[in-house]
């Protein structure tokens, strides 16, 4: 094997901590944070809460996010929905700390996730759904080599105004050519 499978430039896949807890609930008190990782409504969740959603399935995968350099934890990363008879999932990431976005990191982890997904699972299909208002996820989901599907119209109200969720997905062969060069 030529790569280490959970590290990547910046960021690498870690299995939950128990102190992680504590940090994910502070990132859970940042509004901008909760609302761009879901369409639901925003609410802080308990330590306990977030220990038990680190624990993967038959149909799930969930890391989290830390530094290559320290160590830190910066997110998490999940592959969900997983339908093995299609080969077929969906994914989802956040960065936790404002401070820790436009690093690099989700974009790093995205390629990480992406590699665990058709290499390790055998995956066929990884795709994701994100609110249009999410420019900055929309840009690194493009980036990796994600391509819009089509939207959900009207799907999400946030502070008086109707947003679109943007479907995206990418597919082995469309990765394989990109990140096999």
């Amino acid at each position: 094997m030529r790569y280490n499978l959970f590290h990547g430039e910046k960021v690498k896949l870690s299995v939950v901590r128990e102190e992680d807890a504590e940090v994910m609930v502070k990132w859970g008190e940042d509004s901008e944070y909760l609302r761009n990782v879901d369409t639901e409504f925003a609410y802080p969740k308990t330590k306990e809460e977030y220990a038990e959603e680190g624990k993967s399935g038959s149909s799930s995968v969930y890391f989290r996010l830390r530094t290559i350099e320290d160590d830190r934890l910066v997110g998490f990363v999940a592959i969900h929905g997983i339908e093995w008879n299609n080969r077929a999932a969906n994914i989802a990431i956040g960065i936790g700390e404002a401070s820790d976005r436009n690093k690099g990191y989700g974009t790093d982890a995205l390629k990480l996730i992406l590699r665990y997904a058709f290499h390790e699972l055998n995956l066929d299909r990884v795709g994701l759904d994100v609110i249009d208002y999410n420019k900055r996820g929309i840009k690194a989901y493009e980036n990796v080599g994600f391509q819009l599907e089509g939207k959900k119209r009207s799907m999400v109200y946030r502070d008086g105004q109707r947003y679109d969720v943007i479907l995206m997905s990418i597919l082995r062969d469309e990765w394989e050519e990109i990140y096999s060069k």
